[in-house]
């Protein structure tokens, strides 16, 4: 591990500007880097000049589409890096219980990158460990049970691995406002895609937030015993859960 990459590295999600490019990203979107300008205030020639210190340092790619560039982050790498750091620190009561709409929205459900997180992310983990379709695996790892697979295959959700070797198959990500682990690695995120497909939730395409359709909140209930109950969003988890240690996961 370089010394110079991490502080590299740490410059430059540190400057305001550019950590509010970071998150806007965070869901896995493309976007443009007049959108981005938007999302972070400031002027085109603002966000092109820090767009290109991100780029330098591999934080992002860019694609080019006739006139227009469309910037992504680097991998999911730098989404769990986000995430991690998010988690470091407390989450004041005072945070989890802002008036803010976005910031509501945020923590009931949002994109970690490719898989769903959040309380509606932390629900149906918890859910999915209390069946018995996926289990601790140590090392930071879920592993997913035989039943676990049938249900899933019931449900017409590929969960096979992507090569031979399972490890990071079905990752344990702490969530950063919630204290709890939600499931990412390629298990996480076919989850999150066949929510989307089955039009039980929508995601933002501006924002890492996450919507549930009233065919989701049948499907959630049906599914994971997870009930419709926007106004108190603690009777999302169940009461029993124990929040992890408060330390970052990075992956």
């Amino acid at each position: 591990m370089s010394q110079h990459n991490i502080s590299t590295v740490a410059h430059l999600i540190a400057e305001p500007v550019r950590a509010v490019i970071l998150i806007t990203l965070a869901n896995g979107n493309a976007l443009s880097a007049s959108a981005l300008a938007e999302a972070a205030g400031v002027t085109a020639q603002t966000a092109s000049s820090h767009l290109a210190k991100l780029l330098d340092g591999g934080l992002l790619t860019v694609e080019s589409k006739g006139r227009h560039r469309y910037f992504q982050l680097a991998g999911a790498h730098i989404s769990h890096a986000l995430e991690s750091l998010a988690s470091i620190g407390p989450v004041t009561p005072a945070w989890r219980n802002t008036p803010n709409r976005s910031a509501r929205e945020l923590r009931f459900a949002r994109c970690c990158y490719d898989h769903l997180a959040g309380q509606v992310g932390v629900a149906v983990t918890q859910s999915m460990l209390r069946r018995g379709f996926v289990v601790e695996a140590g090392d930071r790892q879920y592993a997913l049970t035989a039943c676990g697979n049938t249900w899933l295959q019931e449900l017409g959700v590929d969960a096979a691995p992507q090569t031979s070797d399972h490890t990071g198959h079905a990752r344990q990500c702490l969530d950063w406002t919630e204290r709890q682990y939600h499931i990412a690695g390629p298990l996480g995120a076919r989850l999150m895609d066949a929510f989307v497909a089955w039009d039980w939730m929508r995601k933002s395409p501006v924002a890492r937030s996450v919507t549930i359709t009233s065919k989701g909140w049948d499907a959630l209930e049906k599914h994971f015993d997870i009930r419709r109950n926007m106004g108190e969003a603690a009777a999302l988890l169940p009461q029993t859960d124990r929040p992890v240690e408060e330390q970052p996961a990075f992956a």
